[in-house]
């Protein structure tokens, strides 16, 4: 008796906030997805510092502003991705970057038991990166699901 295994499907975190290195990430995933099911989830991290030094009023105003934000890198994902991939989601979370994009891919792949879960960045050559860590790096020593880094 034969039996077929269906191919895993390929679920593709891709952490964007409409950056040089996040275009370059999302085109990347686009490549990846290519001839195989799954999908992208478009994951943007709005990352305040010291939140517990600002009054109420001032969280509000910024949650509100990471809001118009999400709202536009979503439209500018959707543009990026048209004719290329529809097979995508855009995710807003809060917090730290590289422990939020651990999360959506850890989350994915529990819910998706047997299939592909990576996550996809873009590598900055900004001088801060070198010096405090990069997003990426943080990403290669810490992820339980593999990491694409797009020069």
């Amino acid at each position: 008796m034969d039996t077929e295994v269906a191919p895993a499907e390929l679920y593709l975190v891709v952490g964007f906030d409409d950056s040089p290195p996040a275009g370059r990430a999302l085109d990347a995933a686009v490549r990846l997805l290519r001839g195989r099911a799954g999908r992208i989830q478009v994951v943007y991290v709005a990352h305040l510092d010291s939140i517990d030094m600002l009054s109420a009023g001032a969280i509000a105003e910024i949650e509100a502003s990471f809001g118009e934000i999400a709202r536009e890198l979503q439209a500018t994902a959707g543009e990026r991705l048209r004719g290329g991939e529809e097979r995508w989601e855009f995710e807003r979370r809060q917090g730290l970057i590289p422990d939020e994009l651990i999360a959506a891919a850890t989350g994915i792949r529990d819910a998706h038991p047997g299939d592909d879960v990576a996550i996809v960045v873009g590598s900055s050559s900004h001088a801060v990166h070198r010096i405090v860590g990069s997003v990426a790096v943080s990403l290669a020593r810490r992820s339980p699901v593999p990491v694409v880094v797009v020069p």
